[in-house]
């Protein structure tokens, strides 16, 4: 979290079956918090990571030369692919 100790405003409200909480509990009795503070913890952590990897990759010469000459290179027809990305998913 950016600030030390920002004021807190907002609230988040999540279900979870009595398993779940009971984990939760025990998880956060672990970590020394309460589960609020677990969970805001855990969640920022994955959150950053889960932008972190969407937003920016480090690469050494020897990557960064491969990439380029990857995105250089000319487009190749690959009829598997294209059938694939036609094709309905599981989301449609």
């Amino acid at each position: 979290m950016a600030a030390a100790n920002p004021s807190k405003s907002e609230r988040i409200d999540v279900r979870a079956t009595a398993p779940v909480k009971q984990l939760l509990q025990e998880a956060a009795r672990a970590c020394h918090k309460n589960v609020s503070e677990f969970l805001l913890d855990a969640g920022v952590n994955a959150a950053s990571q889960a932008l972190a990897d969407r937003r920016r990759f480090v690469l050494d010469e020897t990557q960064w030369q491969a990439f380029q000459e990857a995105l250089d290179r000319p487009v190749q027809d690959k009829p598997r692919l294209r059938k694939l990305l036609r094709e309905p998913g599981a989301l449609d």
